[in-house]
C-alpha cells in the first residue's frame, strides 16, 4: 500500500533523534512537509539535513522546550507562520524516567508531567480548533506500554503515560465528530538513542546489548523506528480514515495486555 500524505502538514515533537526523526522522515518521504521540535538547535539542523537527502518536501526545526508553557505558545506561532497550518500533530517528546518510589520527588514528578502530559495537552489544545473548523486532523500521542501493564519501579514514566492515555481516549471522542482522529502508539524497545546512551553508561558494546535485552522478546530483538514510524504513517494518513480511540503496542509482543 502507497500511503501520501501530500497537502499536509505535520509537526512532531522530539523530532530531531529516535523516533520523532523517524516519523518526521517517513511522512517527507511521503510528501507532508513537516515541523520538528526539540531541545537542541545542532541535532535539529542535523536532523533537518538528514531528511532533505532523502525527500524534497519542506521541512524545518524548531528549537523549544515543550516542558514551558510561554516557550510553547511562543513556537506554536513561528510554525504557523512558517508552514499556516497544523493537520498532524505527534505528541513524542520525553524519554523514560524511572525509579523506586519513596525516592521519586515531588520535583521529579513535577518535570515528568509538565514534559510529558503538560506539553502534549497544551498543543492539543492549540491544533484542535484549527483541525476541527478544517474537519480533518491527526493526533498521535507516543506513550509506552507501562500505560496499559505498569511494573514496580516504572514510575515517573509509566504514571505520567497512563494520563496519556486517558487524554487519548477523551480527545478521540472530542474530536471524531469533527473527523479528528486521535490514537495512541505504545513503545516497547525500540532501537534509540536512550539505549545507546545507556549502552554506553554501562560500558557494554551496543550491539552485544540491543542482541541479549532483545533475546527474551517474543519476537527476539529490538524494533527498528522505521517500523514504528510505518504505523504512524499509516494512522495520520486516509488510510486510517476509521481509526480512533486506540491505543496500539508497537512492541514484538512484549507486553502481556493487548
Amino acid at each position: 500500500m502507497e500511503i501520501r500524505l501530500d497537502g499536509r502538514t505535520a509537526l512532531i515533537t522530539g523530532g530531531s533523534k529516535g523516533l520523532g526523526l523517524a516519523m518526521a522522515t517517513r511522512f517527507a518521504q511521503s510528501g507532508a512537509e513537516v515541523a520538528m521540535l526539540a531541545r537542541g538547535a545542532q541535532a535539529l539542523g542535523e536532523a533537518e539535513r538528514a531528511i532533505r537527502a532523502k525527500a524534497q518536501t519542506r521541512v524545518k526545526g524548531f528549537a523549544c522546550d515543550v516542558a514551558k508553557a510561554d516557550e510553547l505558545a511562543r513556537t506554536w506561532k513561528d510554525v504557523i507562520a512558517e508552514f499556516g497550518k497544523v493537520d498532524i500533530l505527534i505528541n513524542n517528546a520525553g524519554t523514560s524516567r524511572t525509579g523506586p518510589f519513596e525516592e521519586i520527588t515531588d520535583a521529579i514528578w513535577q518535570e515528568d508531567f509538565d514534559l510529558k502530559l503538560f506539553g502534549a495537552i497544551r498543543l492539543a489544545r492549540l491544533a484542535l480548533p484549527d483541525m476541527k473548523k478544517r474537519r480533518w486532523g491527526r493526533i498521535i500521542n507516543v506513550l509506552n506500554v507501562g500505560a496499559k501493564a505498569p511494573r514496580p519501579g516504572s514510575a515517573p514514566t509509566a504514571v505520567t503515560r497512563a494520563a496519556g492515555l486517558a487524554l487519548t481516549k477523551i480527545l478521540s471522542g472530542e474530536g471524531a465528530p469533527h473527523n479528528v482522529l486521535v490514537n495512541a502508539m505504545l513503545v516497547g524497545l525500540i532501537r534509540s538513542d536512550q539505549h545507546v546512551q545507556r549502552f554506553k553508561g554501562e560500558n557494554r558494546d551496543i550491539e552485544e546489548g540491543y542482541r541479549e535485552r532483545g533475546a527474551p522478546l517474543p519476537m527476539g530483538r529490538f524494533g527498528e523506528a522505521e517500523e514504528f514510524a510505518n504505523l504512524a504513517c499509516f494512522l495520520v494518513s486516509d488510510a486510517g480514515s476509521y481509526v480512533t480511540g486506540t491505543a496500539i503496542n508497537v512492541d514484538g509482543g512484549m507486553s502481556p495486555v493487548v
